[in-house]
């Protein structure tokens, strides 16, 4: 790709995730973009097939490998129990906080067929994404730390509270106090770890 043709790229990338954030995915058109991109709708076309098309390769090239790899900073799968948990969510709250466009198209992600569509046409399967983490899982229920249950329950358990309450602190930015707070976060993260220990 020549230079002017990355610069596109990165605008159309850039511009696509802004709008989500801050107007919802439902208010992305190819025509806003390419006016916020300051591009013709035509140039958009030609890199995507379509709006979805766009999100897939949002979704899987822009988020999911930077939200792995933010997740699992100093992570190491013989943590114990407690201290893999809590790095875990100190560091999605981290890169949550300061990435609020990749963040709110994870959540769209996860109430749409987005997520799935997107790992069938890359052909991801399960465990190629957070494998350390699941491994972690596997770990500690096998050595009756945790309840043994199916990979996506403990994913739930372990990651649904976290995003739950970064939602809130998005929500909370433009008012007068912020209730979700690094400290909050530790103390609703002991919460999960003593309702999911054995």
């Amino acid at each position: 790709m020549r230079p002017k043709d990355l610069d596109k790229e990165k605008a159309i990338r850039t511009m696509a995730l802004q709008i989500i954030a801050e107007e919802g995915l439902e208010n992305l058109s190819m025509q806003k973009l390419a006016k916020a991109a300051n591009i013709s709708p035509r140039t958009i076309y030609i890199k995507y097939e379509n709006k979805e098309d766009l999100l897939i390769k949002l979704f899987v090239e822009e988020v999911l490998g930077a939200y792995e790899q933010a997740t699992l900073k100093d992570f190491r799968e013989t943590m114990d129990f407690e201290t893999g948990v809590k790095k875990i969510w100190l560091n999605l709250f981290a890169y949550c906080k300061t990435n609020k466009e990749a963040f709110v198209l994870m959540q769209y992600g996860k109430s749409s067929p987005l997520l799935n569509k997107a790992f069938q046409e890359k052909n991801i399967t399960e465990g190629q994404f957070f494998a350390p983490i699941h491994r972690f899982l596997k770990r500690h229920a096998k050595n009756g730390t945790i309840k043994s249950f199916p990979i996506a329950v403990h994913r739930a358990l372990l990651f649904s509270p976290i995003l739950d309450l970064v939602n809130e602190y998005f929500e909370h930015k433009d008012r007068p106090r912020q209730i979700v707070t690094e400290k909050v976060i530790l103390e609703c993260c002991d919460m999960v770890i003593k309702g999911m220990l054995l």
